[in-house]
């Protein structure tokens, strides 16, 4: 009996062992197996945020989002073309020069282009005329920058070639990769010469980290964890946010993604998306009725402003409820209550030329505005009790924005020049973003939780991104028949937002890809600039001050207006306090590194999988409670228990006395045991 209760008492623990393991694996599945992906998981391994799902661009390498057998076969409408990319677009755009489709399919194999594109008749493609010309090539033989194409045999707007290009014989530019490849690029087919030689002893060939010669030729390619981009250059990889599997926060780690939202934002557990606290935003928009503003869903539309006509830019100061609006061509600013009753707006600034854009800076409160007739950005007081002139010389300033935590000052420029630059909110450190591919931005928007400035291009029909750094490009939303005259800019959770002046309409898609596509709100005549107001856009705290790359947790004054020529931020620490910028003291409590803390699980995921462990902890407890008091129980019979329970139940007989007195019971015991047998 002894060995066999250790048998027992071994078996019991052999159990338990076995509960523990599959409670901790079932656990472990729960918290972190749904984390690998997110979004939609591509047949390849990679991983896709769920929006992007038969979306009509190819986001998995494999293709495996646009599969026929998951997405059904694409219908298009009569009047609409089927692209490649699963589109349907417009034909009226149809071989005109811009790609509508994202893959090229409504440029190719075209007979005869529209009038305001150039036919490539070598491949049957179309370019847009104001392509033509520009010297750089458009067409794969380079018949866009030839003779036919340019009555004088020489590009119309020759300029020096960068340092990833080629120049040719006839002062064309070609991109170096497209050298010694057997194909003559060139007109007088000068990038097939001497292809014997090493080009990687010129300049590096172009290329910006590593150069490696070929037997004809040479080819660009960059350090393990980096990725070439237009054939020379390198970039560090970024999967968060190349796949935009997450609406804000994303970490990588070991081949797995895990999401969350910045302060002020619940994620959705449906979609992933990262939703406002609070009261929903309001979208306010100008037009030629008026001011007036509508929740981002379209509904709720009420007047602000009815007299305040025109499309002019505008900014808000959420703290107060209170946005700004520029008449446009009189260079006068308004500022309008969004509270109450409609108040009458009140003119802060008049006669500044052009104004093509505002933004306010609500940390430092300060207001920035582009003056295209000065062809400068501007500031002044939010109280414009001081202004003055920051930034000059500029070709064509249009849209402006601020990041005031970061301390950095972004604008857009039109013009012969056309780019994006940021610099401090002081006008210094001036660091161009974009100055390629890019024609005639209009107007720029923050995506602040991701670090991200779209711009919109009202030339190329399209709205992109870049991230703060300059890095991480991407086109987003491309033509689809809503950007031929865009205006305002807005971003706001997992959307963008825009005003298009040809359809009479505001229009929002998704921030990632441009798939969602909805018209907010139609016959809008003649919109104008938008803005999105709502706490989450403008949060408190800390803030850069000036150049110094430091935060300040005191008081920031902008020494701007004193007449000096070198504006500056000044962090004032109160009385009797140690001076934030003392250099003897790297270590001061007053001055923090200002770093993004590194994306984590919320506290409200840690409390659901403490939660979890504590439910699954007591359950584990009472199992093995249960367990433990069955198999270590006495052995006994179904007859004994009914007999003790008789004998318990009846008065008269007396409970048995300890030692050998107990027989009659061990008789009675046997004996239903021999009658058993």
């Amino acid at each position: 009996m002894h060995g066999s209760g250790k048998t027992t008492e071994g078996r019991a623990w052999d159990h338990l062992g076995r509960i523990v393991l599959l409670t901790q694996l079932l656990t472990l599945h729960h918290i972190w197996g749904e984390r690998t992906c997110p979004g939609f998981l591509c047949k390849d391994g990679g991983c896709i945020v769920q929006s992007a799902l038969c979306d009509g661009t190819t986001d998995c390498r494999d293709g495996s989002d646009e599969l026929e057998d998951l997405c059904g076969v694409l219908q298009c409408k009569k009047d609409e073309f089927a692209c490649g990319s699963r589109r349907c677009v417009s034909l009226r755009f149809r071989c005109d020069g811009t790609d509508d489709c994202g893959n090229g399919s409504d440029e190719a194999s075209c007979q005869n282009c529209t009038a305001d594109s150039f036919l490539c008749e070598r491949t049957g493609r179309c370019v847009a005329r104001v392509k033509l010309c520009d010297g750089r090539p458009d067409c794969p033989d380079g018949q866009d920058e030839g003779a036919d194409a340019c009555p004088s045999g020489q590009p119309s707007a020759p300029h020096t070639c960068s340092n990833s290009e080629f120049s040719c014989g006839d002062g064309q530019c070609m991109p170096h990769s497209w050298r010694c490849d057997h194909s003559p690029d060139c007109a007088d087919a000068s990038d097939e010469d001497d292809c014997d030689q090493n080009e990687c002893l010129v300049n590096n060939g172009g290329c910006s980290h590593l150069c490696v010669d070929q037997p004809m030729g040479f080819l660009c390619d960059c350090p393990a964890g980096m990725r070439l981009v237009h054939d020379s250059q390198c970039e560090e990889i970024d999967t968060c946010l190349d796949t935009d599997v997450c609406n804000q926060l994303c970490v990588h780690v070991n081949g797995t993604f895990s999401c969350d939202c910045h302060e002020g934002y619940l994620m959705s557990p449906r979609t992933g998306e990262c939703k406002a606290k609070g009261d929903v935003a309001q979208l306010v928009l100008s037009s030629s009725e008026g001011v007036r503003r509508v929740n981002p869903a379209g509904m709720e539309y009420r007047e602000m402003a009815a007299h305040l006509l025109g499309p002019g830019p505008m900014a808000a100061l959420t703290a107060n409820r209170t946005v700004y609006w520029a008449r446009p061509g009189q260079g006068s600013i308004y500022r309008i209550s969004m509270d109450g009753k409609p108040l009458e707006p009140v003119l802060l600034l008049k006669g500044h030329g052009a104004v093509l854009g505002l933004a306010v800076d609500w940390i430092h409160e300060l207001l920035y505005w582009t003056n295209a007739d000065t062809h400068s950005i501007d500031v002044a007081r939010l109280d414009v009790s001081a202004q003055r002139l920051l930034i000059g010389g500029l070709a064509m300033p249009t849209g402006v924005a601020v990041e005031p935590l970061l301390g950095l000052l972004f604008w857009a420029e039109g013009g012969s020049s056309p780019r994006i630059e940021r610099a401090g909110l002081d006008g210094e450190g001036r660091l161009p973003l974009i100055t390629s591919a890019i024609w005639n931005p209009v107007a720029i928007s923050l995506d602040m939780p991701r670090r991200l400035l779209y711009w919109i291009d009202s030339r190329m029909r399209t709205i992109s991104r870049v991230g703060f750094d300059g890095e991480h490009r991407k086109t987003v939303v491309e033509s689809n028949g809503y950007l031929d005259r865009p205006f305002g800019l807005a971003v706001f959770e997992g959307h963008v937002y825009w005003s298009e002046q040809v359809t009479h309409s505001i229009c929002s898609a998704d921030k990632h890809n441009g798939s969602l596509f909805r018209v907010i709100l139609p016959n809008i005549a003649d919109p104008g600039g938008l803005v999105l107001v709502h706490p989450v856009l403008q949060p408190k705290g800390p803030a850069m001050c000036g150049n110094s790359g430091r935060v300040c947790l005191y008081e920031c004054v902008p020494d701007l207006f004193s007449g000096t020529s070198s504006p500056s931020f000044t962090c004032i620490p109160p009385k009797g306090g140690s001076d934030v910028d003392d250099d003897d003291d790297d270590d001061d409590d007053t001055v923090v590194s200002h770093t993004l803390p590194a994306p984590a699980l919320s506290d409200a995921t840690y409390a659901g999988i403490l939660s979890l462990i504590v439910v699954l902890s007591v359950l584990l407890a009472g199992v093995v409670l249960w367990w433990w008091r069955e198999e270590f129980r006495p052995s006994r019979t179904l007859t004994l228990q009914d007999f003790s329970l008789k004998e318990s139940q009846d008065p008269l007989i007396q409970a048995p006395a300890r030692g050998p007195e107990v027989c009659p019971v061990k008789d009675t015991l046997l004996k239903l045991d021999l009658d058993q047998d």
